[in-house]
């Protein structure tokens, strides 16, 4: 069978790269054409465009960007076309997916989204489209196959969280290794994960390392993004009690006593380390002011998300500064409120359905295939 996949960033690069690994199980001649990364890449098959050329952050930087966008567009239908696969599998990344599976299924493409775009958060009138241009959803997060089904009538199939096997299949390190390989002291280790893009990063680490002289017992450790080079986090190691790891997130979460942690998939696989987190984030002010206004949920992380209530404290645009930043630190180093953490951290895990999401994935999609 033939399979285009399309994901558009970092995340979407993890995911797809073991459905792709599934996939192959189930189906030996499994042929792969795709938008995605370097995880995607190392499992075989023809990368089309790296998410790294089209990672834009926030309201204004689409809108600049709109005449490269659309010309993306305009390039991914003609490579379908020229392809002409058994499926086209999506993967999160909305703004962009969507208007293909519109285009594809009007020219009788099977089409199936993995990781539903977050039409829960904000214009969920979305969810209107996708059941007319989808002919399979599956969904990781275990509230959303009622928030279908209940406001839209649309059955979608839930098939647990893809980050547990993620997790729990990765190899393993020593914490002893693991400060020698990357030079770091014998101090705990506080985790900075400041996202992927360029802009976020810059705003996020901007605020996190102000604490560093505050914690002069911790060692804090910069998580690299796979899309980022060290060129240009070497800027922000001004400090002996600055380190920085590249494309070892979950090795150094592992072995981290805390991690402060800009929202998005992040927050989750945090919990899912055990580790005490605060959820930071910080947009533009146009572009926040525009997010409020479309946003609905009553959190921002993923972690509360799931829980329905505050397990994890989020700072958010004016409340992200050093002052609270560094309230909310001491707070999960030095009192009860770490010991509770890990209680909610062990009933999140519960509720995400346990391992063989991609393996449960690949089979729906082949099986659909065949039939």
């Amino acid at each position: 069978m033939k399979y285009y996949i399309i994901a558009g960033e970092a995340s979407g690069d993890l995911h797809a790269s073991n459905l792709m690994k599934a996939l192959q199980k189930e189906d030996v001649n499994a042929n792969f054409r795709f938008w995605g990364g370097d995880l995607m890449q190392s499992v075989g098959g023809t990368l089309v465009k790296h998410y790294k050329e089209r990672a834009f952050m926030g309201f204004i930087e689409v809108i600049l960007n709109l005449n490269k966008i659309f010309k993306d567009l305009a390039f991914c239908k003609q490579d379908i076309e020229a392809f002409n696969p058994d499926v086209i599998i999506f993967i999160d990344n909305s703004g962009f997916n969507l208007r293909i599976a519109k285009w594809a299924k009007q020219k009788g493409f099977r089409t199936n989204y993995y990781i539903s775009p977050q039409v829960w958060a904000s214009r969920a009138k979305r969810v209107h489209n996708i059941k007319r241009d989808i002919d399979a959803m599956y969904v990781i997060l275990p509230f959303e196959k009622d928030f279908y089904k209940d406001n839209f009538n649309y059955d979608v199939t839930f098939v647990g969280h893809p980050l547990i096997d993620a997790i729990a299949d990765r190899t393993q390190i020593e914490e002893a290794e693991f400060r020698a390989m990357h030079q770091l002291n014998n101090k705990p280790i506080i985790a900075l994960l400041p996202g992927s893009r360029k802009q976020e990063i810059t705003k996020m680490l901007s605020v996190m390392l102000s604490l560093v002289h505050d914690f002069k017992d911790y060692q804090f450790v910069i998580a690299g993004a796979p899309s980022q080079d060290y060129e240009f986090y070497k800027p922000f190691i001004k400090n002996a009690n600055i380190s920085f790891v590249e494309n070892k997130t979950y090795d150094l979460l592992s072995v981290s006593t805390a991690a402060l942690v800009t929202s998005g998939t992040a927050t989750l696989e945090t919990a899912l380390f055990k580790v005490p987190q605060v959820v930071c984030y910080k947009s533009s002010a146009i572009s926040y002011e525009i997010a409020k206004r479309i946003i609905t949920l009553k959190y921002i992380s993923l972690v509360n998300l799931i829980m329905n209530k505050e397990v994890v404290k989020e700072l958010i645009q004016k409340d992200f500064n050093k002052n609270r930043l560094k309230e909310e630190l001491d707070l999960i180093l030095n009192s009860e409120k770490r010991d509770q953490l890990f209680l909610d951290y062990y009933d999140l895990e519960k509720k995400l359905g346990g391992k063989g999401a991609s393996e449960k994935t690949a089979k729906l999609i082949y099986e659909s295939i065949k039939s």
